[in-house]
Formats: C-alpha cells, sequence, structure tokens
C-alpha cells in the first residue's frame, strides 16, 4: 500500500484504518477496494484479526508498515490517535458483537468511524453507540451499500418528488439460498458467525440481510414504521437463529393520505436465489421496481400508461443518478462501485470536518440513527414473532 507518512493533516488522501478483514474474510476486501476506487483512502494501520499472527500475516500482505498493524483494537486506537500521522477513520469490518466496542473506542479517541452493519449485536449496545456518536462530533457512516446504488438514489428522488403520488404499498424481499443446507456445522467461517447468537446477535437472516431490504425500503419511500407482525422461522435443524423471515409492516400516515402498508421477505434458504434484494413502492399515481441483480434498471409504471425501463445513464434518470455513476452508459455498475459510494460521501463528511465546516447537502450516507433504528427493527421482529407475530412497535 502506499506510506502516507508524509502527508500534513488537511492534505491528500484520508488515512485510514481497518479492524477485521484479515486473511478469510471476505467483507474486509470489498471495504478496501470500496475505499481506494475513487482515490480518496489510504490504508496506513489495522487490527486485521483477533489471531495476531494471521494479522501480522495479513498486514505483510497489504504491504502495511509492520509498526502499524496491532493485536488489537484497543491498542490500535491509543497509538494512532498519538500519531502526528496517524489514522484519520477506520473501517470496522468484523462480526457484529465487536462492532460497538471498537467503534466507541476509536471515537474516543477521536477518530472518524465507517462501520459495517448492522450497526450492533444488541439494542442496548446500539443506543449507547449512537450517544458515543452525538458526544464524539465525529463522523459516523454505516456501509448499507445498496443505498449508494444510482437507480436506488433515482427512485429515492422520484418519490420525493411526488411522482408515485401517495406512496400505499412497499414490498422489500431478500432472498438468498447458501445456507438451505447446516453450512456452519462444516466450519465454513461466515456461515458459522452469521449463525451465532454470541456474534451475530438475536436475528439471523433478520439482522444480516433483513436489514437491508427494510433499510432499502426506508431510505427510498422515506416512510416511518409505525408497526410490524413478524413470524421468523430457524428451518434448518439445530441452527438457532432465524433463517427464514415474513415480517408485515405498517407506517405511519402523513398528512391526509391513509398509512401505507408492506410487506418484507428475508430468507437465505430459499433455492434459486443468490442475492436477490427486489423494491417494489406503488403509490396513487404510478409503481417503481428494483432489482439489485440488475441494478442499472429501475421500471418506472405512471398509472394507466406503459411501462417504462430507465437506466442508470439513459433517458430518464436524474441528477440524483448521475451523481453517483463513475462509468458510461451500457456499462454494468454495482456491488463494488455502491460500497464506493458510501466510502466517496464519508470522505467528503470527513473533508468537511478536517475544515470544521459541513458537508454538501446533496452528501448521503446511513448514519448512526439509521444503524440504530436497523437494530431496533431487529428486536421487533424477534419479540413479535416469540408473541405468536404480534403487532409490535419499534
Amino acid at each position: 500500500m502506499v506510506s502516507a507518512s508524509h502527508l500534513s493533516p488537511q492534505s491528500g488522501p484520508i488515512r485510514l484504518g481497518m479492524v477485521g478483514g484479515g486473511q478469510g474474510a471476505f467483507i474486509g476486501g470489498v471495504h478496501r477496494i470500496a475505499a481506494r476506487l475513487d482515490g480518496e483512502f489510504v490504508l496506513v494501520a489495522g487490527a486485521l484479526s483477533s489471531d495476531q499472527e494471521r494479522a501480522r500475516a495479513s498486514a505483510a500482505e497489504l504491504g502495511l508498515d509492520p509498526e502499524r498493524s496491532y493485536g488489537s483494537f484497543e491498542e490500535m486506537a491509543t497509538a494512532e490517535a498519538r500519531r502526528p500521522d496517524g489514522i484519520e477513520a477506520v473501517a470496522i469490518v468484523t462480526p457484529n458483537h465487536v462492532h460497538f466496542p471498537a467503534a466507541k473506542a476509536f471515537l474516543e479517541a477521536g477518530i472518524h468511524v465507517i462501520c459495517d452493519k448492522p450497526l450492533t449485536s444488541t439494542l442496548a449496545d446500539a443506543q449507547a453507540l449512537a450517544a458515543a456518536v452525538e458526544k464524539s462530533g465525529k463522523v459516523f457512516v454505516l456501509t448499507h451499500n445498496y443505498t449508494g446504488y444510482p437507480m436506488v438514489r433515482q427512485a429515492r428522488a422520484m418519490v420525493a418528488a411526488g411522482e408515485l403520488g401517495d406512496v400505499r404499498v412497499v414490498q422489500a424481499e431478500y432472498p438468498q439460498d447458501w445456507l438451505t443446507t447446516r453450512l456452519e456445522a462444516s466450519g465454513q467461517k461466515q456461515a458459522a458467525w452469521r449463525t451465532d447468537p454470541a456474534k451475530s446477535g438475536a436475528g439471523g437472516a433478520t439482522g444480516d440481510i433483513g436489514t437491508h431490504a427494510y433499510n432499502l425500503a426506508r431510505f427510498v419511500t422515506g416512510l416511518e414504521l409505525d408497526a410490524l407482525s413478524a413470524d421468523l422461522t430457524a428451518f434448518v435443524e439445530g441452527r438457532p437463529l432465524d433463517d427464514n423471515a415474513h415480517v408485515m409492516l405498517r407506517f405511519r400516515a402523513r398528512g391526509d393520505a391513509p398509512a401505507a402498508k408492506g410487506m418484507l421477505w428475508a430468507s437465505q434458504v430459499a433455492p434459486g436465489n443468490e442475492n436477490a434484494l427486489k423494491l417494489r413502492v406503488y403509490g396513487t399515481k404510478g409503481g417503481l421496481a428494483w432489482e439489485q441483480e440488475q441494478p442499472n434498471h429501475l421500471w418506472f409504471t405512471p398509472f394507466g400508461e406503459p411501462k417504462r425501463l430507465m437506466t442508470r445513464s439513459g433517458a430518464g434518470a436524474g441528477p440524483a443518478a448521475a451523481r453517483v455513476s463513475r462509468i458510461p452508459s451500457g456499462h454494468p455498475e454495482g456491488y463494488l462501485e455502491g460500497f464506493a459510494t458510501i466510502y466517496a460521501e464519508a470522505a467528503r463528511a470527513i473533508r468537511a470536518a478536517r475544515s470544521g465546516g459541513a458537508p454538501d447537502p446533496d452528501v448521503t450516507y446511513p448514519t448512526v440513527a439509521d444503524g440504530l433504528e436497523g437494530v431496533a427493527f431487529v428486536e421487533a421482529c424477534v419479540r413479535s414473532s416469540r408473541n405468536d407475530a404480534a403487532w409490535t412497535r419499534l
């Protein structure tokens, strides 16, 4: 990696550290690619694994200075805060149960935080972390990466502009099939921690992918949830956390319009589905439909008119999509670029903080408040399901 020791605190790429993401970790590599894509960040330090030997080996593979490869996030937060060229931001890409203590340590050290989702593994930790962010005054970004896709931004802008009229129905689904069998029993690392309540939290599929579907619905529509009714199931024998969730949603009424209703399905035991996140929104004037596996397409149907296909850089797409597009029309832009958009927005906020100002109003990223709501969503789903799908408020 590029050395950043010569950079002054107010110039050049943002100096980034990473907690987690060492050898064998999927999401760490995704975050590193996203951070590099727009040239805004340079990785200079890491506590890449709780296993010190693996941490050192991972740092060597990435070309990090051995002196800035740390055995723990606590050591890293303390040491980097003391350096004149210390990190300005940290990416936390660990299993869920580490998010809270790691983020809190860096916030208290005066370092901005970019954290993978969900925010924390418990609601109490989420509430405490939200308070820590407010007290620190630092930038906190949660990487709900799907909010960075151009056509998701386009859909959000269209709903906000009233092109769908009053929203009536919201359908969000996120089916996968990779946990159809008891993969965690084979020792597969990703399956093992995601199905372990001590590391993942109270929600299985609900916390892992249901939070993405819920966040996407909230991001695009701007609706606020009033109550939910959830039926969570662990279909695979011996699995302690849910692998399938059906959730009915009641949103709060706006003005004179009737309250919108919604449905959310999240499953990791749906054969034939790889990463099939979908969102459909229907209002009094028309409907929108978007699929993550076809991310550059957005279907818009004004009521009584033919369905229209809008593309990322084609006819119909507006400035909200153009602002976060990088490549010419016809070239696919998706998962990695969506993550990179979140990092680019984080960079704009951090650069504004360097000069003591606020970022441009167009800068949009998921905040600690979004993360807190996501954890509250999971907790409410679990409570509802344990109470025979009773209607439950966050």
